[in-house]
């Protein structure tokens, strides 16, 4: 698993961040990356090279003007003083460098903290909870079924990772409080705290068990996308070979053979419908399992 981003986070900031979870981890841990300075400068090569050959090129062109060719000596030297002013106003500094990128990740994370979560903030056990619901989520958006709007596409790219930011932050809370509390018990409890550490551990339990239920939603509500996944990819193929069902026939015509149709070619028809017919059942379930999330 990644960096879990909250969807509110601007997608080129969510995308940094899920592509630098070892750099987070350093900056949650208290690395600061240098600070920003100004970056070395330089000059146009080009302009430089201009500003030295001007004491020549002028000598040249005083000589030019004393000649029969003066009238093409003065274009010539007003088209090389053009050339020097556009020149010299470029003469500015050119970055050479962009600010170190560390450091562009470091404000950033700064900025949307506790918008994000890295592996580390879940344990064991929530880190495979939210694996289960990240492939649940994953299998629906990346269908076909979804992609060609048989599903709400809107609905689930706008939904779907709010369920896993939600699911990821509760599991997050429990991962620490399962921590503090596993500490608590390390360092023993006094006869007097025993009464209270059971409905404590019941408290961890029962959300744990409200979290698992949230990511079995989703579970149920892949499983009939996939269904629905399914009947529309063999549904396609039943269709390409209607396609092709002439060309068999012709063949079996021109062979003296139509007599003897295979009988499965004949069922081609009547086969699409049937998976026409679960290919809608499995959209229908789909919905009614994504209703069912939004409850």
């Amino acid at each position: 698993m990644g960096v879990v981003v909250e969807p509110g986070v601007p997608p080129e900031i969510a995308g940094m961040l899920r592509a630098n979870a070892p750099l987070l981890a350093r900056i949650r841990a208290g690395w600061v990356p240098p600070a920003s300075t100004p970056a070395p400068r330089r000059r146009s090569p080009s302009g430089v090279a201009l500003l030295a050959a001007t004491p020549v090129v002028l000598a040249l062109m005083a000589v030019l003007l004393e000649s029969p060719a003066a009238p093409a000596g003065f274009v010539l030297l007003g088209s090389f003083m053009l050339v020097v002013l556009v020149k010299t106003s470029t003469l500015g500094e050119i970055p050479e460098t962009d600010r170190p990128y560390e450091r562009t990740v470091y404000e950033q994370a700064r900025l949307y903290d506790g918008r994000f979560l890295l592996p580390d903030d879940f344990d064991e056990q929530a880190r495979a909870v939210l694996l289960r619901g990240q492939r649940a989520i994953g299998g629906v958006l990346r269908s076909h079924v979804n992609a060609e709007g048989l599903l709400d596409g809107a609905r689930n790219a706008v939904m779907l990772p709010e369920q896993e930011w939600e699911i990821a932050r509760l599991l997050a809370k429990l991962s620490a409080l399962r921590a503090d509390h596993r500490e608590l018990l390390r360092r023993g409890v006094a006869p007097e705290v025993a009464a209270v550490i059971e409905p404590l551990e019941r408290a961890l339990a029962t959300s744990e068990a409200a979290v698992v239920a949230r990511v079995e939603a989703l579970e149920r509500y892949a499983g009939h996308v996939a269904d629905a996944e399914r009947a529309y990819h063999a549904r396609e193929q039943i269709e390409e070979l209607r396609a092709r069902l002439p060309r068999y026939e012709e063949l079996l015509a021109e062979s003296g053979a139509d007599g003897l149709s295979v009988p499965e070619l004949e069922r081609l028809a009547e086969d699409a419908d049937q998976l026409e017919r679960v290919l809608r059942r499995s959209v229908s379930s789909a919905h009614e399992a994504f209703r069912y999330l939004e409850g």
